[in-house]
């Protein structure tokens, strides 16, 4: 009779660990690298997983990353006044961002749209293969961007 528990409790672990992983490996599915364009402008954006658990949305590219005077630009609209020395090509997006498995997005996080300076609440999800659907939006008044997955 022990041998039958044992066995049954085995069984639910490794059920309940390999559905764990299972949730994991597809909320990993938006690691990567995309491309955006909005309102004219291009910039590529990293996503990688951060320590917790959770994602982290950077950009690492822009189209035009220096002003007038061939200087570097800044993120000059960002509310945190800290932040504002950072490069156009460094900015971090999203942090904390979660994979709900029973939806299918990701979100419980906030999105900085550097273009004007604001924090909207984000929803993201696979559009197909290749296409991320963010949304964002402030007090249920938003905009949906796409990201196109490049690498």
């Amino acid at each position: 009779m022990k041998k039958i528990i044992f066995t049954l409790v085995c069984s639910v672990l490794f059920a309940l660990t390999g559905n764990a992983q299972d949730i994991n490996s597809k909320g990993d599915n938006i690691i990567g690298e995309y491309l955006s364009i909005k309102d004219g402008s291009k910039s590529k954006i990293r996503i990688t997983k951060a320590a917790n658990g959770t994602y982290t949305a950077q950009v690492f590219w822009v189209e035009k990353p220096l002003d007038a005077n061939g200087n570097k630009r800044k993120d000059l609209k960002n509310p945190d006044k800290s932040l504002r020395n950072v490069d156009v090509d460094q900015i971090v997006l999203i942090k904390g961002l979660k994979y709900d498995a029973d939806d299918k997005e990701w979100g419980d996080t906030k999105i900085y749209d550097p273009t004007g300076g604001k924090i909207y609440s984000v929803d993201i999800e696979f559009k197909d293969a290749k296409t991320l659907k963010v949304y964002g939006n402030i007090w249920g008044i938003g905009k949906t961007v796409y990201w196109t997955k490049i690498k």
